[in-house]
This record gives C-alpha cells, sequence and structure tokens, in this order.
C-alpha cells in the first residue's frame, strides 16, 4: 500500500491514475479504524479500480477541543488494517498540508443543520463540508463511501455534493453492529469496561421505540426513551428524535406507511454516542 502525505502527491497521483482510465472509490475517515469503515473498504476494492482511504483527524469540526485532543489515534494498527483488505493508498496529510491558512468560506446547509447534531454542535458541519470539500478535491473519487451512523453527516454531503456539481456518486452503507447492538464507532475505544457494558443500551432505545411506532403517538415514544435511559443513571442524553429519514425534521406524528428515521446522542460518562435505525411501517 501507498502511504501519501502530501496534497501536491496526490493530486498528481490521482490525476495519473483517472488519465490511464482507473476508477477510484474513497473512504474518507480520522483513523481509528474498526469493522465499520472494513466494510466500506472491501465495497470500494470490489466496485473500483483504485481504492484510496483518508485518515486526518479534522480540528475544523470539533466544537469541543478536548474531545479533538482524546479523539484515538491509531495510525499503526491502521495501517495493517488497510493493507488486510486491501487499500491502494493511504492519503494521511497533516494539519498544515489541508489547511494553508484558517478557512473563511462558511457554508449554510438550511433545516438540514438545525437539528440533532447540527443544533447539538454548532460549526460541526461547516468543518466536515469544508474537509469533505477539500478532500474530494485532492482526491478526485468516482465514488465515495459513507456509513448510516453518521446518517445526518451523508445528508449533509449530499447536499454538498449536489449544491458545488461535485463528480462523485455517493455511497452508503447499514451500521456495523457488535454483537450486543453497540454501532461500531472509533470512539468506543475510549469507553472504560463499565462504559462498554452500558453503551449498547442506545441501541436497545432505539428498538423499543421501532416496537412503538405505530401504536403510541411520539412525544409518548420520545418520554419512553427519555425514562428508559434515565433509568440507568449512567446515560445522559442529548437527544432522541423520529425524523424523516431524508430531511431529518423532526416529526409530531407518524403515518401507517411511513419511512422514519430514528437517532439518538447521549453521553455515557464523558463519550458522546450517537446512533440511528432506519424503519419503514409498511415492511411486515
Amino acid at each position: 500500500m501507498e502511504v501519501i502525505e502530501l496534497v501536491g502527491t496526490i493530486r498528481e497521483r490521482m490525476q495519473t491514475l483517472r488519465c490511464s482510465g482507473k476508477r477510484i472509490g474513497f473512504v474518507p475517515t480520522m483513523g481509528a479504524l474498526h469493522e465499520g469503515h472494513l466494510q466500506l473498504l472491501r465495497a470500494s476494492a470490489q466496485e473500483n479500480d483504485v481504492t484510496v482511504c483518508s485518515i486526518f483527524v479534522n480540528p475544523t469540526q470539533f466544537n469541543n477541543p478536548d474531545d479533538y485532543k482524546l479523539y484515538p489515534r491509531t495510525m499503526e494498527q491502521d495501517i495493517a488494517l488497510l493493507e488486510s483488505v486491501g487499500c491502494d493508498i493511504l492519503f494521511a496529510p497533516h494539519a498544515e498540508e489541508v489547511y494553508v491558512q484558517q478557512p473563511l468560506l462558511q457554508f449554510s446547509f438550511g433545516p438540514l443543520e438545525t437539528v440533532m447534531e447540527g443544533e447539538h454542535r454548532p460549526g460541526h458541519f461547516n468543518g466536515v463540508a469544508t474537509i469533505v470539500g477539500k478532500l474530494f478535491h485532492f482526491v478526485q473519487p468516482h465514488r465515495a463511501y459513507f456509513g448510516q451512523k453518521d446518517l445526518q453527516q451523508v445528508a449533509i454531503v449530499k447536499q454538498l455534493v449536489q449544491t458545488l456539481s461535485f463528480d462523485v456518486e455517493l455511497v452508503r452503507y447499514p451500521t456495523i453492529r457488535e454483537a450486543d447492538g453497540l454501532a461500531m464507532s472509533s470512539r468506543n475505544k475510549r469507553l472504560d469496561p463499565e462504559q462498554r457494558q452500558i453503551a449498547p443500551v442506545l441501541h436497545h432505545a432505539l428498538q423499543l421505540a421501532k416496537e412503538q411506532l405505530g401504536q403510541k403517538p411520539v412525544y409518548s415514544i420520545k418520554a419512553t426513551v427519555e425514562a428508559y435511559l434515565a433509568g440507568t443513571g449512567q446515560v445522559e442524553l442529548e437527544y432522541f428524535e423520529v425524523a424523516d429519514p431524508d430531511t431529518l425534521q423532526p416529526l409530531q406524528e407518524v403515518g401507517p406507511q411511513q419511512e422514519v428515521a430514528l437517532c439518538i446522542a447521549a453521553f455515557v460518562g464523558s463519550v458522546r454516542l450517537i446512533d440511528n435505525i432506519l424503519v419503514n411501517l409498511n415492511e411486515g
């Protein structure tokens, strides 16, 4: 596997590959790789001639400086995992390469960034859009792969691609979970053993809400989830929403054949975790 750190080098390498007719698949990450990332990389390796993974802990999308400092960095292990799934190129730039100067451009995504992650993490999606836009320019992929766990982020990137006319196909894959239901996440590495035992309650809460969809009003479902998590005594709920799966706007009512997204964010100790499931009430 080729490891590239310089923006100029990755640009030249990608231009050469594109000119030779190679199809390029791209998986952008912040490292601390897990099976969810590997699923995306395997898919890219199957569907493209060349697979590129980026590892860059992006400072502009952290609204909490401590969260940025504590984000797990495991480059040696990550390189071994990338090689095991047939990744061709790792792009691992330093911050001064990516941000030659402090970015002044501000993105606005309208209602999409005023709810859930956007509401609770001001400036987060502006940072996401900035780095994804830069990476798309650097790597020039034909396809880019994202996981469903970051559902709102995928929606933001989709809007970015449409608005700025990036010539890239977005591919979204379902969330990969541990055996106990916990959504795989790089942040899971920060959980201590006791917190790790508690963390699957986020998924349990989503399943509880799913069972009540179509049977109880939304306000009652939200109250049930809040009470369930409060009963653990170890989880601080930030939000739980029943939302439209396309716009991610909160729903006050759910129709009998409606598709919905159940989205949650909570703190287990000092570690903030998110999760979601998509539900089609017309199925089953």
